[in-house]
C-alpha cells in the first residue's frame, strides 16, 4: 500500500475512532447510576438489543478467524457456522426473555453473578465470588483475542511493529468504554454490527467478480484440491469423524453462557420485544457467517499463492479490491468487529470486579458513583492484563475465542439455562455446575489424543448439567417463598 492510500485509510480510521468517541461521550451524559453503566438502565429497545447482541458476540474473529479457517480447511468449515447459527436461534428462542424477566424479579440483578446470588439465596456469596472468578479468568483470554486481532489490523494496514499495533488497539478499545458504559457499548455496535455485514457481503462479491464467478470459483477450487469442496472429510480427503464434526457442531452450546450476549437480553426495555429481536439477530447473524464463509472460499480461487497468516484473508482481499477510500471503510469493520466485542468484555469484566467483589465483599454500602468509577478503574485493570497476554505474536484470533467461548458456555449455560426452567435446582447445584464445568474446560484443554480431542465444551456442559441436576436431588428443596415468586412469575409471562 503506497504512502497516498495509507493516508486515506488512516483518515478513515481517525474519523471513524472519533464518531465512536462521540457516542461515548452522549452515553456518559446519560450514565448517572451502576444499572445505566452496566445494563444501560434496560432501555434499549429490539433492534438495538439484536444488533448489539450479535456484534459483540462475533468480534474480530468474524473477519479474521472465520475466513481464515474457511481459507485452509473448505467446506469443512461450515459446521462451525452450522453450530453458532443454531445456537443463536436457540438462545433468543429460550434464554432471552426468561432470563430478562428472572433477573428483574431477582432484586434486579444487573451482573451474571449476582443473578446467581439472587436466584438461589445464597447468603453464603459463593456462587457470587467463584462466578466473577470464571468470568475474569475467561475475559483475560476473550479479550486478548480482540487486542490479537487489533495487532494484526494495524501490522497489517500500517506496517506497524505487532506490539506497538497491539498497544494502538487497546487504547482506541478502552477510549470510549471507560467512560460510556452499557450505553455507548450498545450504541456503537448498532454502527459497528451493520458496517460489519455491509463489508462481509461486499467483499466476496466483488472478488467472485474479480475470478469469473461462482462456477469459475468452484473449477478454481476443484483444480487447487478436491476436498476443499467436501463436508465429511478433510483437507487431505480423510473422513472428519464424530469428534471433529461434534467439536465444530459445538461451538452452538457457548451462547447459552457467554455473559457479554445475556447482557443484551437482560437490557431490553420489553420483554415483549424479544421475538421482534429475535428475528433480527437471527437474519443479521446468518448473513453475517455465510458471507464470512464466503470470503475465504472465494480466496482459495482469488489468491495466486498461500498466505502465511491465512488470518489476514479478509485485508488481503480489500488492499486488492478496492479503492483506498473503499479500502478504508472496509477495514475499519475489522476494527468495529474487534471494538464492539472487546467493549463489551471489558465492561463486563469492571462489573464483576465492581459489582460482585468490591461492592459484595469488601464495602457493601458503597454508593452507585464510587461504583461507577471502581467499574471504570477495572476497565483500565483488566485491558492491561488482557494486553500482557496479548503481546505474544504467535497467538491465533480463534485459538484464544475458542477456549473462552469453552470456559463460559460449560461453565455458565447449563446452570443459566436449568435455573429459568428447572424448579428443583438449589445453590448448592449450581455451585457444583458452575466449578464442575469451569475446570473440565481447563482440565480438558490441556490434554490430548483420542476422546480428549472433543471441543472442552462438549465435556465442560454435559458434566456441568450432571452435576447440577445430580448434586441439586441429593441436598434440600430451594426456598418455598423463593420458589413462589418465580412460579408467580412464570403465570405473569404465560399470559
Amino acid at each position: 500500500m503506497n504512502e497516498q492510500s495509507l493516508f486515506v485509510v488512516g483518515a478513515t480510521f481517525v474519523v471513524y475512532l472519533v464518531l465512536m468517541l462521540g457516542i461515548g461521550i452522549v452515553a456518559y451524559r446519560r450514565t448517572v447510576n451502576l444499572s445505566d453503566y452496566i445494563l444501560g438502565g434496560r432501555s434499549i429497545g429490539p433492534t438495538t438489543a439484536a444488533l448489539s447482541a450479535g456484534a459483540s458476540d462475533m468480534s474480530g474473529w468474524l473477519l479474521l478467524g472465520l475466513p481464515g479457517y474457511a481459507l485452509v480447511a473448505g467446506f469443512e468449515a461450515s459446521w462451525i457456522a452450522i453450530g453458532l447459527l443454531t445456537g443463536t436461534w436457540l438462545n433468543w428462542l429460550f434464554v432471552a426473555r426468561r432470563l430478562r424477566v428472572y433477573s428483574h424479579a431477582a432484586n434486579d440483578s444487573v451482573t451474571m453473578p449476582a443473578y446467581f446470588e439472587n436466584r438461589f439465596n445464597d447468603k453464603s456469596h459463593a456462587l457470587r465470588v467463584v462466578s466473577a472468578i470464571f468470568i475474569l479468568l475467561f475475559f483475560l483470554f476473550y479479550a486478548s483475542s480482540g487486542l490479537v486481532a487489533a495487532g494484526k489490523l494495524f501490522e497489517s494496514v500500517f506496517a506497524l511493529d505487532y506490539k506497538i499495533a497491539v498497544v494502538v488497539g487497546t487504547i482506541a478499545v478502552v477510549s470510549y468504554t471507560l467512560f460510556g458504559g452499557f450505553l455507548a457499548v450498545a450504541w456503537t455496535d448498532v454502527v459497528q454490527g451493520l458496517l460489519m455485514a455491509l463489508a462481509l457481503v461486499l467483499v466476496p462479491v466483488f472478488a467472485l467478480n474479480a475470478v469469473g464467478g461462482v462456477d469459475a470459483a468452484h473449477a478454481a477450487m476443484q483444480a487447487k484440491n478436491p476436498e476443499l469442496l467436501t463436508f465429511f472429510t478433510d483437507v487431505k480427503g480423510e473422513p472428519l469423524g464424530w469428534i471433529a464434526i461434534l467439536s465444530l457442531l459445538g461451538w452452538g452450546l457457548g451462547y447459552f453462557g457467554q455473559p457479554h450476549i445475556l447482557a443484551r437480553f437482560k437490557a431490553i426495555a420489553n420483554d415483549k420485544d424479544m421475538p421482534t429481536a429475535r428475528r433480527i439477530a437471527v437474519s443479521w447473524t446468518a448473513l453475517t457467517l455465510f458471507a464470512a464463509l464466503a470470503i475465504g472460499w472465494v480466496a482459495i480461487a482469488y489468491l495466486p499463492t498461500d498466505l502465511k497468516d491465512a488470518e489476514t484473508v479478509f485485508m488481503v482481499l480489500v488492499n486488492s479490491l478496492f479503492h483506498p477510500v473503499v479500502a478504508g471503510i472496509l477495514m475499519a469493520a475489522v476494527l468495529a468487529a474487534i471494538m464492539s466485542t472487546a467493549d463489551s468484555q471489558l465492561l463486563v469484566s469492571s462489573s464483576a470486579l465492581a459489582e460482585d467483589f468490591y461492592k459484595a465483599i469488601l464495602k457493601k454500602n458503597a454508593d452507585g458513583n464510587e461504583l461507577i468509577w471502581i467499574g471504570r478503574a477495572a476497565v483500565v485493570v483488566i485491558a492491561l492484563l488482557a494486553l500482557y497476554f496479548a503481546l505474544n505474536p504467535e497467538s491465533t484470533v480463534l485459538g484464544l475465542v475458542s477456549y473462552a467461548w469453552a470456559g463460559f458456555g460449560a461453565a455458565f449455560g447449563p446452570a443459566i439455562l436449568l435455573s429459568l426452567f428447572w424448579k428443583r435446582m438449589n445453590r448448592h447445584g449450581a455451585l457444583a455446575g458452575i466449578l464442575l464445568g469451569g475446570i473440565t474446560v481447563v482440565v480438558w484443554k490441556q490434554l490430548s489424543g483420542g476422546l480428549f480431542d472433543l471441543y472442552e465444551i462438549i465435556p465442560g456442559f454435559l458434566l456441568a448439567t450432571l452435576a447440577i441436576i445430580v448434586v441439586s436431588l441429593l441436598t434440600a428443596e430451594p426456598d418455598a417463598e423463593l420458589q413462589a415468586t418465580f412460579d408467580e412469575v412464570d403465570r405473569q409471562m404465560a399470559r
